[in-house]
């Protein structure tokens, strides 16, 4: 049973790590730990519940009992495997890596500990209650399912250079493919099937200056007979992002931005919104599901699964 008065380690502190930071807080946890790589000023977050170190070693003093890794994707299983190793419940910042190398390891040391990767779009509430609809057929089976995700990468962190991040290099385990895959997640999850096949299609033709992909379509085939597509790039100027689903009886329609869902049937046009809804809502169902599965003891079950599924989604993305 984690307390809050527990020792939590959160690795990394850029955006989201000062954002998982803020959600401890919120949620009354008061001994954080925050492991730096990078001496920079914290923008966001209440500094008096939380302390900093710098030399990873520390962590043996100060026994977390869980830690969010929120450190370049190139770093993760590195630092899963160091703290696995030591009995630690990990929540892992999507992907879980940019190579499948450890990935196994990892697998085969995780039986004491829980181990989640970050999608939290499973946690949003016309997600949650479309996979729901899917189970019970309520518009008949589905059929197929888009996603389109569109940005341009120098807006995510004007504070500084978007060529230094690390979505922006190859060697950091970045490309849009990856560091967007929570649409390839979503569509895995709500397919409710393992994946049959793939093709994935990657574009370097825009002008960022970047060594990695800002672009790619994604075309997947379940063994349930479901098929999927996720376009997927950081270089459209203008933000888009939507999901389509077609049934046999309905197709439903989600504008994320806006947060509204359409459907549409025989029997005309129903529109639902979500005026209110605010996207850390998501991080803080998922942190507070992250701890009930350590408190229920529901792993290793559920950490081979979560492994097993970023492995697929790792696979896809190369």
């Amino acid at each position: 049973m984690i307390k809050f008065s527990d020792p939590i380690l959160v690795l990394g502190a850029g955006s989201i790590g000062e954002r998982h930071i803020g959600i401890l807080q919120k949620l009354g946890y008061k001994n954080i730990w925050v492991y730096r790589q990078r001496n920079f000023p914290l923008r966001s977050v209440d500094k008096s519940s939380i302390q900093t170190f710098r030399n990873l070693n520390e962590i043996d003093v100060i026994q977390p009992k869980a830690a969010f890794i929120c450190t370049p994707t190139s770093q993760h299983i590195e630092q899963a495997l160091f703290l696995t190793k030591r009995g630690i419940h990990l929540l892992i910042e999507k992907p879980l890596s940019h190579t499948l190398t450890g990935l196994d390891e990892l697998k085969y040391i995780s039986n004491n500990t829980h181990i989640q990767i970050a999608y939290m779009l499973r946690y949003h509430p016309f997600f949650k209650n479309l996979k729901k609809d899917i189970e019970i057929q309520s518009s008949g089976k589905l059929i197929s399912m888009q996603s389109y995700w569109g940005e341009y990468l120098p807006d995510w962190h004007p504070w500084e250079d978007y060529r230094s991040s690390y979505a922006a290099k190859q060697e950091m385990g970045g490309g849009v493919s990856l560091t967007l895959s929570h649409d390839i997640d979503l569509l895995n999850w709500i397919s409710g099937s393992n994946v049959e096949n793939w093709h994935t299609m990657k574009n370097r033709n825009c002008s960022l200056g970047i060594n990695v992909e800002s672009g790619t379509d994604i075309s997947i085939a379940y063994e349930n007979g479901i098929t999927g597509h996720s376009h997927l790039n950081f270089h459209e100027k203008i933000p888009r992002r939507w999901y389509r689903f077609v049934f046999e009886n309905a197709s439903i329609e989600i504008d994320y931005l806006k947060s509204q869902l359409t459907t549409y049937s025989c029997k005309g046009m129903l529109l639902q919104s979500l005026p209110d809804f605010d996207r850390n809502e998501l991080y803080e169902l998922q942190t507070i599901h992250f701890f009930r599965q350590i408190n229920e003891k529901l792993f290793p079950a559920t950490s081979i699964k979560n492994l097993e599924e970023s492995k697929i989604i790792i696979s896809i993305c190369q």
